[in-house]
């Protein structure tokens, strides 16, 4: 990637993440999305790029056999300061879990978390500016927190990223949509008590792929699980599903494509 597509502040740059058998998860990745892999940067332990016809799209990193964090893909927001921007988010009453530090030349990076328990990443690109391409199969179209409701949470993000907060007028439906430079990057649900307890507000990542029924079958057949079967939703026909770790992620057809 080329200085010219520096993402703009806020923007979703990267998903990543951290689980305990590297090379499981890896071969499950590769027979569901045809993702290769290649080494680094170690700055947190063993880490591989996915990439799809030579093109970087996401992040796997192995945790520490000590360490028993919830396994989750985490998507990493755009900063041109990170250090800045957790102070930032610190100040705004998020909290600031590891980092700044330098992910070798690639960038330097954080973890973070919102006021309501939901983790991301913050990213200062370097020489790595993050996911290559978005929207073809196997990549990383979309990125969605599911929390209690969506007006504080809405208040917080638009603190640090200054987004413009679009929400949907509707007594039944509690939704927003993020955006920057008059453009979607991201949308907040609220869906009160219906939040999964064991996990709380999370940030999902959506991969787009040629055929949801046929991959959430995939799914299935090489360990992970299915949570909630394909249907036809707003974004396109999608599934709720799991890999071998349990780390939950959804599969859409986008309606454009």
């Amino acid at each position: 990637m080329t200085e010219a597509t520096r993402r703009t502040p806020g923007t979703p740059c990267w998903v990543s993440l951290m689980v305990h058998g590297l090379d499981g998860t890896q071969e499950f990745y590769n027979a569901l999305f045809g993702w290769e892999f290649l080494p680094g940067p170690q700055h947190l332990g063993p880490y591989v790029r996915a990439l799809l016809d030579g093109e970087e799209v996401a992040g796997i990193g192995q945790l520490p056999p000590d360490r028993h964090l919830p396994i989750a893909w985490t998507p990493y927001l755009a900063t041109d300061d990170a250090d800045e921007t957790a102070e930032t988010i610190r100040c705004c009453g998020g909290t600031v879990a590891v980092g700044p530090l330098d992910a070798g030349e690639a960038g330097r990076l954080a973890l973070c978390s919102d006021p309501v328990g939901a983790v991301f990443g913050i990213w200062q690109a370097e020489a790595h500016h993050g996911t290559a391409m978005a929207g073809p199969p196997g990549t990383p179209v979309w990125n969605e927190l599911l929390t209690y409701e969506t007006s504080s949470v809405a208040k917080f993000y638009r603190s640090i990223f200054g987004y413009e907060v679009e929400p949907v007028v509707s007594a039944d439906f509690d939704f927003a949509t993020l955006h920057l430079d008059d453009r979607p990057v991201a949308s907040l649900h609220g869906v009160g008590n219906a939040l999964p307890r064991e996990r709380g507000a999370h940030w999902m990542t959506y991969f787009e792929v040629e055929d949801t029924d046929g991959a959430a079958r995939l799914v299935a057949e090489l360990g992970g699980h299915v949570l909630k079967p394909p249907r036809e939703g707003t974004a396109g026909r999608q599934a709720l599903v799991t890999d071998p770790e349990g780390a939950v992620f959804t599969l859409v057809r986008s309606v454009d494509h």
